[in-house]
């Protein structure tokens, strides 16, 4: 047993150290080394217990296979997140999620909203950088607890991206056992709803009456109305991921289409905010629309311009 763990125990020393040695940037390099050397005391152990290499080679080969899938998500789902924000349909639930708001019950809605974003979007990182720096931004008008605020934007965003079918996280973890997706959402859902209903409950019961006037409400959903044409119409790409996750449509060609019907509706009906983005010289020409639909898909989450202007309303 003390041999089967060595690799694990190695791995977290190196991490650790690598931790140590390079702080925040031990991600951007020193960590995969650790990762690398830890496989190759793996590859030790396998040999000590009798392995061929041939066999080693197989076992590698075949858990790179079965994360094919969710590396292919997780890759997509950047291109979703450019063209939903282009598109008008991020900044179109901001918008309107907006609305929902109130003061009174603002930790609780806050949550519940991060939440539906998260669940429709797949990614908690995404939600908490759009959405939750906007909800910061009005706690702070407000006058109310940022510790708390953010206690209920990572608490919803961490759920919805549990339960969607569109994380890369479930997907991976669904692979990894050889579970069906739905499956295994269905299982997670008798551990994480009851621990996002008790969160609800304390936010509920914390209260924020004593907050003050929403000025700052009003201030970004002017700016999101300056920047983007807001219309019923932009949540389409939501509406039809929704169905899709309905129909239990695949995560992956699920994501594509959600794309492509992202692009199409920036390019349709947010022509400005997709030329902002363009590299080229002549906006008169079609060329910036393309380029920057385009721009869009590989830089994924990268807000344009005007995001960056919303953002700094707050």
């Amino acid at each position: 047993m003390l041999l089967s763990l060595a690799p694990i125990l190695l791995l977290v020393a190196l991490l650790s150290t690598s931790v140590a040695l390079f702080g925040s940037d031990a991600s951007y390099g020193p960590n995969q080394v650790a990762l690398v050397v830890a496989a190759g005391a793996t590859m030790l152990v396998g040999w000590r217990r009798g392995m061929s290499w041939q066999q080693i080679q197989d076992g590698m080969v075949g858990a790179i296979t079965v994360s094919i899938m969710p590396m292919m998500i997780l890759l997509s789902v950047g291109a979703l997140i450019g063209s939903w924000i282009i598109s008008g349909t991020v900044p179109g639930m901001i918008f309107y999620g907006l609305q929902l708001l109130n003061p009174d019950i603002f930790y609780a809605a806050s949550a519940v909203i991060c939440a539906l974003a998260s669940l429709s979007l797949g990614s908690s990182w995404t939600v908490a950088g759009t959405l939750g720096i906007g909800l910061m931004g009005i706690a702070t008008t407000y006058g109310l607890s940022p510790a708390i605020t953010a206690g209920a934007i990572i608490s919803g965003a961490y759920f919805g991206d549990k339960l969607s079918p569109l994380s890369d996280t479930t997907n991976l973890a669904a692979a990894a056992v050889g579970v069906d997706l739905f499956e295994h959402i269905k299982n997670m859902l008798w551990t994480t709803l009851p621990a996002f209903a008790l969160a609800l409950l304390f936010f509920a019961i914390i209260g924020s009456e004593g907050a003050a006037a929403p000025d700052d409400i009003t201030r970004i959903r002017a700016a999101l109305s300056d920047q983007f044409a807001i219309t019923p119409w932009v949540l389409s790409p939501l509406v039809l991921m929704l169905a899709m996750i309905y129909f239990k449509i695949p995560a992956y060609p699920a994501i594509l289409l959600c794309t492509l019907c992202g692009a199409a509706y920036g390019a349709v009906f947010q022509p400005e905010v997709v030329r902002t983005m363009a590299l080229t010289a002549h906006p008169e020409s079609p060329a910036p629309l393309l380029q920057g639909v385009w721009m869009a898909l590989f830089s994924g989450d990268d807000s344009p311009a005007g995001m960056d202007q919303v953002l700094a309303a707050r």
